[in-house]
């Protein structure tokens, strides 16, 4: 197979571990007699600092073009702390959300043996979790009319019956290939929007019979999370709080580092890990690579390459179960390992194995 992906490093420790997702593919096609070609785009704080726009329109076209874009992060201080800026590198990863049609996030939530002594809580509760988060990802707050002055602001959370049914849809597909249990999460209690995403979704439930449907207030989602991570299986949910749940969800991993995602609608999807710039990491090479890793896993994943992407992940497992990890998940005493060196020795191990 030939694939033209678009490479978006942006901003922060995103280049660097951009670079070790690049080697990692050309590793898989290399050894299951794929081609890769890649074209790079900017993005972000980066793309603001050349041309004004963070996510400019040659950008858009290179990932309208592609078969997949690869992702990295976007985000810097200089923004961070300035309130009154009116470009903000965040927007360009919000544009391309819009602009390419993507509304469903899927963020994948488990567990490595190996590292349950690194998440926070007992490794009890986190042993043997393995869910999916689903995040719409062009409607609600994110996107709504929003206003602000020295003495208001206000962000409108709008959702059509279209957007609500097609995310859900998305939900109850992912509950049907896995243990059939979908819990959707919302605050019908409080939110008009969010009683309009439970009616719809009671009224889709009655044409997934098999599937087992529950509905959670998204605080209550929040504690059953930390309580008992093993209860979910498929989870949806509006933008605002699966931004919230996703980030939360990494507590459960042990480190935001071990997250991949995939935003997939009506264009070219995209695939980037759920973590952030870390400008502070910038240059150092301690960056972890895996989420990054795990994304391309993803990817082959998204075109039927299903062996390509277990490649990834075994070798994912065993760079882990070598010790061989950045400096976040190391075991104390560990080896010294940088984010190239990672990102070489899983492209090694899938060429050997």
């Amino acid at each position: 197979m030939r694939l033209n992906i678009a490479v978006l490093p942006g901003d922060g420790i995103g280049p660097e571990i951009s670079e070790q997702g690049v080697n990692v593919m050309n590793a898989v096609c290399q050894k299951f007699g794929h081609e890769a070609h890649y074209k790079y785009a900017i993005c972000g704080a980066d793309a603001i600092d050349k041309v004004g726009d963070p996510f400019p329109e040659e950008t858009f076209r290179t990932c309208e073009e592609a078969d997949a874009v690869l992702f990295s992060a976007v985000g810097d201080p200089r923004f961070d702390n300035d309130p009154t800026a009116k470009t903000r590198p965040e927007q360009g990863l919000l544009a391309m959300r819009k602009k390419l049609g993507l509304f469903a996030n899927i963020r994948p939530v488990q567990t490595f043996k190996c590292l349950l002594h690194k998440s926070p809580l007992r490794a009890e509760l986190v042993d043997g979790a393995d869910f999916l988060c689903i995040r719409e990802l062009t409607g609600g707050m994110y996107f709504g009319e929003k206003y602000q002055d020295n003495d208001m602001a206000y962000d409108t959370n709008k959702y059509t019956r279209p957007e609500v049914e097609r995310i859900l849809r998305v939900g109850f597909e992912y509950a049907m290939r896995r243990r059939k249990h979908l819990t959707v999460v919302d605050k019908a209690n409080v939110l008009a929007s969010s009683r309009l995403w439970r009616q719809i979704a009671q009224e889709m439930a009655p044409r997934y019979p098999e599937v087992t449907t529950d509905y959670m207030y998204v605080d209550n989602a929040a504690m059953r999370m930390i309580q008992e991570p093993t209860f979910f299986d498929v989870m949806v949910t509006e933008n605002t709080f699966g931004d919230i749940l996703t980030d939360e969800g990494s507590c459960i991993s042990g480190s935001m580092g071990l997250l991949p995602s995939a935003s997939t609608g009506e264009s070219t999807p995209v695939f980037e890990p759920i973590h952030g710039s870390w400008p502070q990491a910038k240059g150092l090479n301690i960056a972890n690579p895996l989420a990054q890793i795990l994304s391309v896993a993803m990817l082959f994943e998204y075109f039927g390459l299903k062996e390509e992407g277990a490649a990834v992940r075994r070798a994912v497992d065993a760079s882990l179960d070598a010790n061989v990890r950045t400096p976040e998940i190391q075991v104390e005493g560990g080896a010294r390992y940088g984010t190239r060196e990672v990102g070489a020795w899983i492209a090694d191990y899938i060429r050997a194995h």
